[in-house]
């Protein structure tokens, strides 16, 4: 069986599937050669003419340019820089409508031309075969050069994808589509700059073979080549003419009889397909230092007065063009559309620029070209599936499409499409197809560049993350290493720790108190041995008051010592932190004072209550606790008093002074109103008359009604004495006096409710009672009469 290459050889030739026959419409175009058109005035050239990313600026508003001077730079294998047409000034650098379907505005660099044309310095190689593939494809990026059949891929990457993996090198002369001739009347004037071209990339790529596909209807271009190929290994293979053959999946399909796999490329089954054009280009670039700055275009239509081809400098506005060549507008309806009549699109206006990938501009009348009519319902005859040549599913893809449902577009391999138009151009229905799987593409291509940029926003973020964690997992160690570090510092010289050293010394201070403790405890010990002894004496001997000295004297060595550690550790404190004022240290003297005064008062209520525990009488027994309450209550009133006094002492605003002092005095005569009544209680308690018991409680609970009412009295007096504000004072006064009269009426009242209340004789008590009330009522219509006057 013949190998793949030996068939080709031979002549063999396969089929693809689908395809239409539309008028060819070449011969307008075709019958005279490439004419120069002239230098426009103005230049406009877009900084992005490729598939990729735009290149980066080199020159700015106002600078001098040269022809062939670069204008951008690229920076990645996917950027190609474009360069000046001609020689001129940088007039402007700003949005200008493009070449595009979308019709929307790109950056462009616009040039003012000089009408010199002078070139800058050109670097040419005289043999192309001493440099290294890689310095050739240096050359051919740096020249700018794309796919000129119009998908306008970068050449340098296509090529470089394709270094020592390409075994069947294919070049594209089919130029299938209507009206279009570029490629035609190129290979008939220039086939040895082609020829050429294709040995610089046979030098690059070394296949095992060279193969040129071209119709059948281009008989002077095929001539041209086989003249400029007689003595190269190159295969120039004519094709039937057939829509879409110049596709370069179709193409490979006719020459090899192989299919690209789904989502690869020519180069991944060893396969490398190149346009005439940039092969003409390639020369140009290498032997002659030409950047691409110019093509051919094809003016066609019936609009053309003389439809025929142009070498257009790049940038060249279409308006210009059609104004040198004998355009006239049709009146009905007049068109420009960039492009053949099957892949092309409608120019929003005629001031677009020519850019790398304009082939074409068709003119036509509406005779001509039908314009296209009201879309109608798709009645499912199936002839877009029967014509499409990449066998997909035109009418589910338009359903899809149309309902925005790009997923199933994806899964019915959208992206496959290559845009021919075949679908649209036998549809009954006259359903732009191609328009559908355009947006449709768009809005894939969208939507996984944003999913692109959501992707690598996580992956920044989780790689932030995971440093977060590792910079803080180094922190801790190099604490840990640190921490550790200042242990082995501590340590001193002779191996003993300073940590250790400074608990050792705790303990020892530790082991030091409960030692004094301990020498304390045996004397407290003894002590309460020798009070229990003498109160077990005095009970054999009938003693009604044992002898508590020894216990007392204990008590007050107790407190004695308990003082002098307190001090003893206030020393301690002052030592280490001073005092912040005198001001905090005469306040801290007086309630020592005050505290001192204090356990003064307390010492005969002790005495007192361990004379009511030693009592043998029990009712002598209740009368000392009773007093003794009654004193420890009065000494707990008095601590607030002292206080309030040391205070008043300290303060700084004598205002604030005399408050305190006034309220502190106030207290005072409380507390000794209280003890009084608490005597009386205690009597009370303790009297063996029921009857007098119960006077003397009542009497008690009088006074104490009106040692309540007293307090408020002079507390308001006191504030009455202090106030600054002199209505207030008089106010405050004058509450103060009536509040006393209150109290001094209330006294005989709640005296004889006390009668009442303990009288034997029942009509007595109730005159009491009665004459109690009377009384009541008339010191609160005083209380009332006093409160209007004032």
């Amino acid at each position: 069986m013949l190998s793949l290459i030996e068939q080709i050889r031979t002549g063999s030739l396969w089929s693809f599937p689908g395809g239409i026959h539309p008028p060819e419409n070449k011969q307008q175009s075709n019958q005279s050669g490439i004419t120069q058109a002239s230098i426009p005035s103005e230049i406009v050239l877009p900084i992005k003419q490729h598939i990729g990313k735009p290149g980066d600026l080199l020159i700015s508003v106002g600078d001098t340019v040269k022809k062939g001077q670069a204008l951008t730079q690229y920076t990645s294998t996917f950027m190609l820089p474009v360069h000046a047409p001609t020689s001129g000034v940088v007039k402007a650098i700003e949005p200008r409508t493009t070449a595009h379907p979308s019709g929307l505005a790109e950056l462009c660099i616009v040039i003012e031309s000089d009408g010199q044309d002078s070139w800058i310095e050109r670097n040419c190689v005289e043999d192309f075969t001493q440099c290294s593939p890689d310095e050739l494809i240096e050359i051919i990026r740096q020249s700018g050069i794309s796919g000129m059949g119009g998908a306008g891929f970068p050449t340098a990457k296509k090529i470089q994808s394709g270094l020592s993996r390409t075994d069947i090198l294919i070049i594209n002369a089919a130029e299938c589509e209507p009206y279009i001739t570029a490629d035609d009347v190129l290979m008939r004037e220039n086939a040895q700059e082609i020829i050429e071209g294709i040995s610089i990339v046979e030098h690059i790529l070394k296949p095992k073979l060279t193969i040129i596909g071209i119709e059948d209807n281009k008989s002077k271009a095929i001539e041209a080549l086989k003249n400029a190929a007689l003595n190269k290994n190159i295969v120039i293979r004519v094709i039937p003419t057939k829509y879409p053959s110049g596709g370069e999946k179709q193409l490979i399909k006719i020459l090899t009889n192989l299919e690209v796999p789904n989502g690869r490329i020519p180069a991944d089954i060893g396969l490398m397909v190149q346009n005439v054009g940039s092969m003409q280009a390639i020369k140009r670039a290498v032997v002659d230092g030409e950047p691409l700055i110019r093509r051919v275009v094809t003016l066609t239509g019936n609009s053309f007065r003389k439809p025929k081809n142009v070498w257009a400098l790049l940038g060249t506005p279409v308006k210009a063009l059609l104004d040198e060549f004998g355009y006239q507008a049709d009146k009905k309806l007049p068109r420009l559309i960039m492009g053949g009549p099957m892949m092309g699109f409608t120019l929003p206006h005629a001031n677009v620029p020519v850019t790398k990938t304009s082939n074409c501009i068709l003119a036509p009348t509406h005779q001509e070209i039908a314009p296209q009519a009201y879309e109608m319902a798709c009645i499912r005859c199936g002839q877009c599936a029967e014509v499409c040549p990449a066998s997909l599913l035109p009418q589910q893809l338009q359903w899809h499409a149309k309902a925005q449902e790009l997923d199933k577009c994806e899964e019915l391999h959208l992206k496959d499409c290559i845009e021919c138009g075949a679908c649209a151009y036998v549809c009954p229905s006259e359903i732009p197809l191609v328009q559908y799987y355009r947006q449709a593409k768009a809005e894939i291509r969208t939507r996984k560049v944003e999913s692109d940029a959501a992707e690598r926003a996580r992956l920044r973020f989780e790689e932030k993350k995971e440093r977060m964690e590792r910079d803080k997992a180094e922190r801790e160690n190099r604490f840990k290493v640190a921490a550790e570090t200042r242990r082995q510092e501590m340590t001193t010289s002779d191996g003993e720790n300073a940590i250790a050293a400074a608990i050792a010394r705790v303990k020892a201070q530790k082991e030091q108190s409960s030692a004094t403790d301990s020498a304390v405890k045996p004397a407290v010990a003894a002590a309460i041995a020798k009070a229990k002894a003498k109160q077990s004496e005095a009970a054999k001997t009938g003693a009604a008051e044992p002898d508590n000295s020894e216990m007392i004297k204990l008590r007050e060595e107790r407190k004695r010592q308990a003082r002098e550690r307190k001090l003893e550790k206030e020393s301690q404190t002052d030592s280490v932190e001073s005092p912040a004022n005198d001001k905090k240290a005469a306040v801290a003297e007086a309630i020592a004072r005050a505290k001192a005064r204090k356990a003064q008062q307390d010492a005969p209520v002790k005495e007192t209550q361990a004379e009511a525990e030693t009592s043998d009488d029990p009712k002598k027994a209740a009368v000392a606790a009773a007093i003794a309450r009654a004193k420890a209550r009065k000494a707990q009133q008095d601590a607030p008093v002292e206080e309030a006094q040391a205070e008043a002492e300290t303060s700084d605003d004598p205002k604030k002074a005399a408050v305190a002092a006034a309220i502190a005095r106030a207290k005072a005569r409380k507390a000794q109103q209280d003890a009084p009544v608490e005597e009386a209680q205690a009597e009370a308690e303790t009297s063996d008359d029921p009857k007098k018991a119960a006077v003397a409680a009542a009497i008690a609970r009088a006074k104490a009604r009106k040692a309540q009412q007293d307090a408020p009295v002079e507390e308001a007096q006191a504030e009455a004495e202090t106030s600054d504000d002199p209505k207030k004072a008089a106010v405050a006064a004058a509450i103060a006096r009536a509040k006393a009269r209150k109290a001094q009426q209330d006294a005989p009242v709640e005296e004889a409710q006390a009668e009442a209340e303990t009288s034997d004789d029942p009509k007595k008590a109730a005159v009491a009672a009665a004459i109690a009330r009377a009384k009541a009522r008339k010191a609160e219509q005083q209380n009332k009469n006093t409160e209007e006057n004032n």
